[in-house]
């Protein structure tokens, strides 16, 4: 698949590395910075083009008359929406994908068909971090929450600890724990390694398990791992940009909400945006600002500011002063592991949350939600089983017979509007959303091929 990038931002530059790394793809990187190019192309098997991403010449230069997909992931809405635009118009591309970070143009209605504005996926990674961030508010304790189904189903992160009702347990015991509900655990990460459990599988104190189940039994599931939290009530935001006002926007109908923004002007500006939630001007660094706000008090503290820096050393003073749980926005990837090891509790990774929305459009077959995990290295999948017996290798077949590779599981059938987890003689029927765990997202291409429709085949 031959993929053209527009942008060698930090979201591009993420795009451009998962995307290249799979054999199947070519890629090809726009930048207007030459020095930032090279050092990409030092990286990765990749081609690159040296100028303005919405003009008609360098897209020519670029290859778009041949492209199979544009995915425009510039700073500028504006000049995402210019380079879809001449893309169709000029290069007739199929797959149009922009990345779009102003609300106001992600509501305008009517404004993005092929008569207007000719972009067939909008991705705006502000609007995903503050969803993501949400969910691990909604859910206390979880370290991943993630959607599939239309949110009918959700894996679930979370670490045990010594107070989990499983802990120290064979898994075949979770049915006399809880006799009435289903869920499947997809994986279970001990000591950074990835394991795929089964029956006779004993969880261990500090092991990272992912599991799924019915968006209503999440909460009987994660008691199993470790002990419930309360609710969160009290959060504090540091950081007035568009992911901290959206996420304010979010909570403060349910939550009491503080939001620390540096700028005057700006602190003036989002407050006039915000019903309920209260804005301080001040440094979220300044220890004395936050002893008065009774950081002690607070459920969550998110380091949400443009510098990963001020998010790093503003949510570890904050953990230090008594918040309950600290997450903080991190851009580097050799970061995370790092921060999580210490103070932090969560690191949220941009990148990492917006590159299962590119993932899920460049699969073969019909890949509806994709989720990245573990820095890229496992995948989360939901795909559509098509076809019939005949004509499928999955439809109508038994999972212990379809012949999966090592180190992938299917985990649940979303069929109509049931929820079925999945056992080793479910039959997969025509229409299924299946929903599959990778821990090595290498073998996606075997995946793909699994669920892609032949007229017949050996």
């Amino acid at each position: 698949m031959k993929i053209l990038i527009l942008g060698a931002g930090q979201v591009g530059s993420s795009a451009a590395y998962h995307l290249s790394r799979e054999e199947a793809n070519e890629v090809t990187v726009v930048d207007m910075r030459p020095d930032v190019l090279r050092e990409l192309q030092d990286r990765l098997d990749i081609r690159t083009v040296v100028g303005h991403a919405a003009h008609p010449d360098v897209l020519g230069r670029a290859g778009a008359n041949d492209a199979d997909i544009v995915v425009a992931l510039t700073d500028s809405d504006e000049t995402n929406m210019v380079a879809c635009q001449v893309a169709y118009t000029a290069f007739h591309t199929p797959t149009k994908i922009a990345r779009i970070r102003s609300a106001e143009y992600m509501s305008a209605k009517d404004l993005f068909t092929q008569d207007a504005i000719p972009i067939d996926v909008r991705i705006s990674p502000e609007q995903l971090v503050c969803e993501h961030i949400e969910q691990l508010i909604l859910y206390p304790g979880a370290s991943q929450v993630l959607d599939f189904a239309n949110g009918r189903v959700r894996l679930v992160g979370a670490k045990a600890d010594r107070d989990g009702l499983l802990v120290g347990q064979r898994i075949a015991t979770l049915k006399e724990h809880i006799p009435n509900t289903e869920a499947r655990i997809a994986a279970i990460y001990r000591d950074g390694r990835a394991m795929l459990p089964d029956g006779d599988t004993i969880i261990q104190e500090n092991d990272e398990v992912f599991f799924i189940a019915d968006r209503k039994d999440i909460r009987v599931f994660m008691s199993e791992m470790r002990r419930l939290e309360d609710p969160v009530r009290r959060v504090v935001i540091a950081g007035g940009g568009n992911i901290g006002v959206r996420l304010a926007l979010a909570l403060e109908q349910t939550n009491q909400v503080k939001i620390i923004e540096r700028d005057p002007q700006r602190a003036r500006h989002i407050s006039e945006q915000l019903n309920k939630a209260i804005v301080l001007v001040g440094d979220a660094a300044d220890e004395e600002l936050l002893l008065e706000e009774n950081i002690d008090n607070a459920d969550v503290f998110c380091g949400l500011t443009n510098s990963e820096e001020a998010n790093i050393l503003s949510s570890m003073l904050a953990k230090r002063l008594g918040a309950h749980k600290v997450m903080a926005l991190i851009n580097r990837a050799s970061y995370v592991d790092l921060v999580e090891a210490g103070s932090i509790d969560i690191a949220i990774s941009p990148q990492q949350i917006t590159i299962g929305s590119l993932l899920a459009h460049v699969r073969r077959g019909d890949v509806v939600k994709v989720h990245s995990l573990r820095r890229g290295a496992a995948e989360a999948i939901e795909a559509i089983a098509h076809g019939e017996e005949e004509s499928s290798k999955v439809v109508g077949r038994a999972i212990e017979d379809i012949g999966l590779p090592k180190g992938c599981g299917i985990l649940a059938l979303v069929r109509d509007d049931r929820v079925i987890i999945a056992h080793h003689d479910t039959v997969i029927e025509s229409d299924d959303h299946v929903i599959l765990f990778l821990t090595d997202r290498r073998k996606i291409e075997q995946i793909e091929k699994l669920f892609q429709v032949g007229v017949s085949f050996v």
